[in-house]
């Protein structure tokens, strides 16, 4: 199997990589348009600030190339909400694969989310031998809000979706590389997919 790693300078992508290597599949790093495109599956990483990631994405092409892949993609954290419409994070335009903004975290909790928190309402393949309440690792100030292509969610002052799907497009806020077994087996599931 084919799997790439999209580097497009925001990610970390090294932990991901060694999570896969555990899994027994050696993931390719690459901001190669062809290889990417002729991958089997695609891993969108990404840690940092949306509106600076969004300006290397649009400086590689990267830009109009992922929202026109048909193999199953994994957006990871950032990955997930360059996916979104928009990020309230540097006023930054998305990808517009999921229909969804991703907003500010209010003054009245502690920002970022950093820490272990609990999935559930889990309704995808992604989610295979998951339970309800898992606990996955996430750091974040910034959420995409509930909404129809939601597959898990959680709960930070206010219930938020820490899993979007839509068609062959999946993203997970949290980091199941650094979630233990659950999320190594998130990682399996989304192989098997």
């Amino acid at each position: 199997m084919k799997l790439v790693i999209i580097d497009y300078g925001a990610g970390n992508i090294k932990s991901i990589q060694f999570a896969f290597k555990r899994l027994g599949v050696e993931a390719v790093l690459s901001n190669n348009i062809d290889e990417i495109k002729a991958a089997d599956k695609v891993i969108f990483p990404g840690v940092g600030e949306a509106s600076s990631a969004m300006q290397m994405l649009k400086e590689s092409g990267l830009d109009k190339v992922i929202p026109t892949l048909t193999q199953p993609v994994l957006g990871i954290c950032l990955g997930m909400q360059l996916m979104c419409n928009s990020s309230e994070e540097g006023n930054t335009k998305g990808l517009a694969i999921f229909d969804v903004a991703i907003k500010k975290f209010s003054e009245n909790v502690k920002v970022p989310q950093m820490g272990w928190n609990v999935i559930y309402n889990l309704k995808s393949d992604l989610f295979k031998g998951i339970k309800e309440k898992e606990f996955m690792y996430l750091v974040h100030s910034f959420y995409a809000e509930n909404c129809k292509e939601a597959i898990a969610t959680t709960d930070y002052e206010i219930e938020y979706a820490s899993a979007l799907q839509k068609d062959n497009f999946y993203g997970v806020q949290f980091h199941p590389e650094k979630s233990s077994k659950a999320g190594e087996q998130i990682l399996k599931n989304f192989l098997e997919l």
